[in-house]
């Protein structure tokens, strides 16, 4: 049996790419680069992107049509192109990236993403460049609390590679899978899934010149603690704790993971929220409704800084359900409790980088 180009291709002219219906000839997958060597066949399929859901189903089905069409005995071999530069391997992501901050907690509940927004709001009035990544997959809160639900991010081609732009709030560079999904639907995936889209929000973004990139990480330890650990060089952790016992054994866990021997990320301080309650009415009391100091004296135990109590006030949980997170009135006493919260994370996370770089002053301030 003799065979010749036109065979492959209309072999090939079956096999439909089902992002679009058209068969591969006619999408132009098939590259220009047919070799024949006697019953050998090679040549390559060109897709959009190297990250392709259906690249391997595609090279199976243009395979087996040829075994199809053609003949058993025809041994091919078909290599993958993509027309867009593939993403940055782990450890290289987010270069123009100075300093990566993982705002954790144990358990759900204790006001972490409450603190990381208002710890992203707090750097920017101190003059950094903010992004705030929510990387809680199953339960995004950073659109509502940014008064952007309603936000659609685009796609912008940069160097090859078509980029999700973030969406911009306060001067924060803001994304979320909250502006992907159903607000009303629940998020039924699996780890891979939900790793895979974490991946593309961080790699495939078009995250800007960053003094602090700030991630809002899901409760507890999980396949999207491990995804942000493999994918991103995390310059240091900040654990939010409240004062009770039941909080405080979670976030040992919490803590234990950074620290553990195959992760070593640095503990960068303890957040307290939730410390005391003082009514509007009476500012100068503080009533002690979850305990008292917890989370100062986890702190002290550990040997790792207390970087902040921070007050229950009603205008947290109001600012929060309108949009404009307490750190924007610096005049308030919140405002101040997280104006402080940022100025020690800037001094753990400075003294922290002049540790690995010890015959270099590091500055992050513009």
């Amino acid at each position: 049996m003799t065979l010749y180009p036109k065979l492959i291709l209309d072999a090939l002219a079956t096999v439909r790419y089902p992002g679009n219906g058209k068969n591969i000839v006619e999408a132009e997958m098939v590259a220009d680069n047919i070799r024949i060597d006697g019953m050998k066949v090679s040549f390559s399929l060109i897709f959009e992107k190297p990250t392709d859901p259906f690249m391997k189903s595609v090279v199976k089905s243009a395979e087996t049509a040829i075994h199809t069409y053609i003949s058993k005995d025809v041994e091919v071999t078909i290599a993958t192109e993509s027309r867009q530069a593939a993403r940055p391997e782990p450890g290289k992501m987010l270069p123009q990236v100075k300093n990566v901050i993982a705002v954790s907690s144990g358990k759900g509940g204790v006001g972490k993403s409450t603190v990381a927004a208002n710890l992203a709001v707090a750097l920017s009035k101190l003059g950094y460049k903010v992004g705030l990544l929510d990387a809680d997959i199953f339960g995004p809160s950073v659109p509502k609390m940014f008064q952007v639900e309603d936000a659609r991010p685009y796609a912008e081609m940069v160097d090859g590679r078509d980029l999700i732009v973030p969406i911009e709030k306060y001067g924060i560079e803001l994304l979320s899978i909250g502006f992907f999904v159903d607000p009303d639907q629940a998020t039924l995936w699996r780890g891979g899934m939900a790793s895979n889209a974490l991946k593309q929000l961080v790699g495939d973004a078009k995250w800007g010149d960053l003094d602090y990139f700030i991630l809002d990480t899901p409760p507890g330890t999980s396949d999207i603690h491990l995804t942000l650990l493999q994918t991103l060089a995390i310059t240091g952790a900040v654990i939010v704790s409240t004062p009770q016992q039941v909080a405080l054994a979670d976030a040992r866990k919490g803590i234990n993971m950074y620290m553990n021997d195959k992760v070593n990320v640095p503990i960068l301080g303890l957040v307290e929220n939730m410390s005391w309650f003082t009514p509007a009415e009476l500012p100068e009391n503080k009533y002690y409704i979850f305990g008292k100091e917890g989370t100062k004296k986890l702190a002290e135990e550990l040997n790792v800084p207390l970087l902040g109590q921070i007050p229950i006030v009603q205008s947290i949980c109001e600012n929060g359900d309108k949009g404009t997170p307490v750190a924007l009135d610096e005049n308030s006493v919140t405002g101040q409790a997280f104006l402080e919260l940022a100025h020690n994370v800037v001094a753990q996370t400075e003294k922290r980088n002049a540790e690995l770089a010890p015959t270099q002053i590091v500055k992050t301030h513009k």
